[in-house]
């Protein structure tokens, strides 16, 4: 993620959890996870539910509402302030001495290398949290609202492909390039260090598959009403999940 983005989202984290935006596109990501991935929806999930990696997590948002339904998550993200703001909820949530270092859900400030390197940071950042459970690979791989920060689209699949155990998922949600358009979606002051204004459904198809995913799926997930400071009016910004399967 660019360095502009970094700066912004640590200043801005103490506060991320207030903004109404945040929160709804955050409960549409959710939903429609629920709605696109089944190994969501398993009645014991702490026995045979997923191990979940979340790649820009920021606060939790997202992560908070689905560990109910995963046997584990893993958030990463690369602004330190986010992460920070994450750890408090994990100990308020798990309150009791060593609660939380066994909780099933943590998150790590790490880079998004190659697979082997950034698997091999989350395991020692995890150590240092006194973690020694984690899983070897993921079942699934999740990113909200982070794509089109990245600079290197095909770098970021070939990780999370690598990242995952063979017949593990992904499922990515962002909103869609619809056109010139697409730039309101951020307030002028918050363009500098966004990589793309959306992601594109042709684009992102060609690109999953090109990193070995099979079984991939680009659609069009939900919309999210946004107020537009050039327009002076509420606006829908449509949303696409991006799924695919490393092949078993």
């Amino acid at each position: 993620m660019a360095n502009a983005s970094q700066a912004r989202f640590n200043a801005e984290a103490a506060a991320w959890d207030s903004n109404p935006v945040t929160v709804q596109s955050s409960a549409l990501a959710y939903k429609s996870l629920l709605e696109h991935i089944p190994g969501l929806n398993t009645t014991n999930p702490r026995e045979d539910g997923l191990d979940v990696l979340e790649i820009g997590c920021g606060t939790g948002l997202l992560s908070f509402a689905l560990h109910p339904h995963v046997r584990s998550l893993i958030g990463v993200d690369t602004a330190e302030g986010m992460i920070d703001v994450f750890a408090s909820k994990v100990s308020s949530r798990f309150p009791s001495p060593g609660a939380a270092a066994k909780a099933n859900i943590t998150a790590v400030n790490v880079l998004l290398t190659d697979p082997d390197d950034f698997l091999l940071q989350e395991a020692a950042a995890l150590t240092r949290q006194g973690r020694v459970d984690r899983p070897a690979r993921f079942d699934l791989v999740l990113s909200h609202l982070t794509l089109h920060h990245i600079p290197d689209m095909s770098e970021i699949l070939k990780t999370m492909f690598g990242c995952l155990k063979p017949g593990g998922r992904i499922a990515l949600t962002d909103f869609e390039d619809t056109g010139p358009e697409a730039v309101y979606f951020h307030p002028e002051e918050k363009r500098e260090g966004v990589e793309r204004h959306g992601i594109k459904s042709e684009e992102m198809e060609r690109l999953i598959k090109e990193a070995g995913f099979e079984e991939v799926r680009v659609e069009r997930a939900f919309v999210l009403e946004k107020y537009v400071e050039e327009e002076g009016r509420e606006k829908g910004f449509p949303f696409l999940i991006c799924m695919g399967r490393r092949p078993a």
